[in-house]
Formats: C-alpha cells, structure tokens, sequence
C-alpha cells in the first residue's frame, strides 16, 4: 500500500496513522533493494509547527526569530516563514535565503556583531535595518556604510555552564556600555534596543535572569543619553527535546517573572529571541548505513583483547533529504 504522495514543493504527505519511523522504514526498505545506502535525514515538518506552538504558549511575549546558522534547509525557513516568525541571520548568503521566500524585512534581525563591509551594504540595499554590534569598530563601519541602520548593542552573558561558550567571542561588559553608546551618539547611530545570548545549550536559567537585568540596566544607560530603545533580544540556548539537564519548561518559569519585573508589557519593548535548535532537534530524523566492522586485538587488556569498531557512511554527504 501506498503510504506517502510526494508533492511539487519536495514535501511528501503521509497518510493518516503513519509516522516518522514509518518513513525511516519505507526508505531503508526501498535502499535495500540497491547498493545505495547512503545515510539520509527525514525531516517531521509537522513537528516544527509543534515547537511553534508549544512556544507561544510558553513565552507568550516572545517573538522566535529563527536562528537560520542552525539548519539553513530551504524547506524549513519555508515552513517557518508561513507560520509568521522572524529570522536571525548572521551573513548576506542567509539574508537572501530568508527574503527569497518573501519574508519582509522588518522580520529579520542581521544579529552578527562582527559584519563583512560588503554584507552591510547588501543589508542596506535589501532594507534590513536591525543589526547587533558590540565594539567601536562595528559602529564605525556603520556610520560608514549604512548610517540609518536600527543598532542592538550586544552584551555579555554568564554562559560559563552552556554546552558551548560565546561569550569570548561576542558581547560587551557592563562597564564598557556607556562608552560605546555615547561613541554611537558622537556618529549619529540610533541605538534602537540590547541583546545577549546565554551560551548555545543553556543549562543555567538564572544565566536568562541576571542578563535581563543588565539589559535593563542599560535601557536606564541609552535612555539618559536621548536613546529611545525599543528592542530587548534575549538570544538563543533553549533545548530542542526533553532529554536535557535543563528543560524548555524550566527555562521559561524563570524567564518570564524576569521579564514581567524589568520589562513589562506596557513598556511597550517588543521581545525577540533568537531560537534555532528548539525548532529544529526534534523534527530530523538521521540515519547511517554501518558499512564496515573491524575487530581490533589489545594485547594489554585485561579482558579478551577485542575491540569491535563500526564505520558508518558520511553522514556530512547524505543523498536524500525526505519532508513530510
């Protein structure tokens, strides 16, 4: 029986009752018959729609503006782009990803604060004004090429207990901030709003809250030097699935006190985040073809010597990539 029908847009539609790993069995199947068994991925589109949901419920003041730099498959910026949300881009190539899907500007964030000269000039070109920054040198460059551009200031995060650390890579102290805004006041830059990202794989909730108060912080900072920011981006690290120290449920319990106490609603802030494997983790399924077994002799082990070592095909060359 026919269990799935490919459509015109690279989607295939399964029939009521069938899953993921009915697909995942279906192709391996169809491989099998062949010596083409590479590895490939499947992509649940409808566990994107899921995530989407299960984040409007929990951060109800937060705008996702998906982080195109985790998974830039064009059917799933499709997919999230039909749903409404933003789009963090972080260069010029993903920029053109995102608008050629008819997504308006207005709806993407240039949320790198180390940018090439020739990417902002494109971003100039193509309208997207909002864009991050975190040093003079940033702002310089700016002034130069694309003076009325809407400026996030980028400060640091205690991201010391994320999987993977940014915070020696991009964001400002505390103490540098007013410099840097009254540098962006000296070259006529309007500073619009603040982000900071707590570390891709946030294990810390109280990471979120401490950066939240910074950033409020330093609204009270822009709004003594005239500047009338409206934009609070509280960056990335929420999990994709359960199977973590530190769940998306626990993350938003604290998250949402904090942003009730420093930036309530009728502050008028707009919210962003900046979420890219929440979307995407849970919604690809990934499978390798065990191509080879090697049985290896340790002649100073204490057990029997063997050791039993799998190859697995290329997984960074998959041949197909399945949506359904």
């Amino acid at each position: 029986m026919n269990t799935a029908t490919p459509t015109e847009n690279g989607f295939t539609l399964l029939e009521e009752g069938f899953s993921a790993q009915d697909m995942v069995d279906k192709i391996i199947n169809e491989s099998s018959m062949t010596d083409d068994r590479d590895a490939f991925y499947v992509c649940d589109v409808g566990d994107l729609l899921k995530q989407h949901l299960q984040w409007v419920r929990a951060l109800p003041r937060v705008t996702p503006y998906y982080a195109v730099k985790c998974n830039d498959t064009r059917e799933v910026v499709k997919t999230l782009a039909s749903l409404g949300i933003g789009f963090d881009c972080a260069s010029k190539s993903e920029i053109q990803l995102v608008q050629s899907l008819g997504v308006e500007p207005s709806r993407i964030i240039y949320a790198n604060p180390c940018k090439q000269v020739s990417h902002i000039k494109y971003a100039s070109a193509n309208g997207v004004q909002m864009m991050t920054f975190d040093s003079e040198e940033e702002l310089i460059k700016v002034a130069r090429f694309y003076d009325n551009a809407k400026l996030v200031l980028r400060i640091t995060a205690d991201d010391s207990k994320a999987e993977v650390s940014l915070s020696m890579k991009f964001g400002v102290h505390l103490k540098s901030c007013r410099g840097l805004l009254e540098r962006a006041k000296e070259l006529k830059l309007d500073v619009i709003g603040v982000s900071f990202h707590a570390g891709s794989g946030c294990r810390d909730a109280m990471a979120y809250v401490k950066a939240i108060t910074d950033a409020h912080f330093v609204f009270l900072m822009g709004a003594e030097l005239g500047f009338k920011m409206d934009l609070l981006d509280i960056g990335g690290g929420f999990p994709g699935t359960d199977d973590v120290k530190l769940k998306f449920e626990e993350l938003t319990a604290a998250i949402n006190p904090a942003l009730d106490e420093y930036f309530p609603a009728d502050t008028g802030v707009e919210i962003i985040a900046e979420p890219g494997r929440f979307f995407v983790t849970s919604a690809f399924t990934l499978v390798v073809n065990i191509i080879a077994k090697k049985v290896i002799m340790d002649e100073e082990s204490d057990s029997d010597g063997k050791m039993i070592v799998l190859f697995v095909t290329n997984i960074f060359a998959c041949s197909k990539l399945t949506f359904w």
